[in-house]
């Protein structure tokens, strides 16, 4: 397993991340019917919208993953937070930097990831909405635009509550 190297300016990543005062609250409609779909349009079994602190990675909104939060540094989405790209892993088994990562050789033995980052209007990256299968499979344009979309949708949504509607 290769850990995820820090983000550029973490420190100040992470103090825009808890200034959206989100980390720990319970589950909202908002998020839900989000993830909800991206289960249904992807099929696949498990979509999160995961915010990534120091130490962990917490999920706002979860479909398929009883867990609501695991180690930052066994995370995929640790790595998807480097870079404003979507990071696309199609087979973990195939990938050096998970191969043998917990989350792939144990429950809920990820195969396929695909993780949009959630970029702020400051260019700091707090999270993920990711899309996770425990079998391999392709990611073509449509379903980057699509995951986009939808991704954006999060943003808006974080951006709303934090103003207070």
């Amino acid at each position: 397993m290769i850990p995820a190297p820090l983000p550029a300016h973490d420190a100040e990543r992470l103090d825009t991340l808890r200034a959206l005062l989100i980390l720990d609250t319970p589950p909202e409609e908002r998020f839900d019917r989000i993830t909800a779909f991206a289960a249904q349009e992807f099929e696949v079994p498990t979509v999160l919208v995961s915010l990534v602190d120091q130490n962990r990675q917490w999920f706002k909104s979860r479909v398929g993953l009883d867990a609501c939060e695991t180690p930052r540094d066994i995370s995929f989405c640790g790595h998807a937070i480097v870079s404003p790209e979507t990071l696309v892993v199609t087979d973990a088994h195939t990938d050096p930097r998970f191969a043998d990562n917990p989350l792939v050789t144990g429950p809920p033995h990820i195969r396929f990831y695909a993780g949009a980052p959630l970029m702020l209007p400051n260019g700091h990256i707090v999270g993920t909405l990711c899309l996770i299968s425990p079998q391999p499979r392709t990611y073509d344009a449509l379903d980057r635009a699509i995951h986009h979309a939808l991704r954006d949708l999060v943003v808006e949504e974080l951006l709303r509550r934090e103003n207070g509607a």
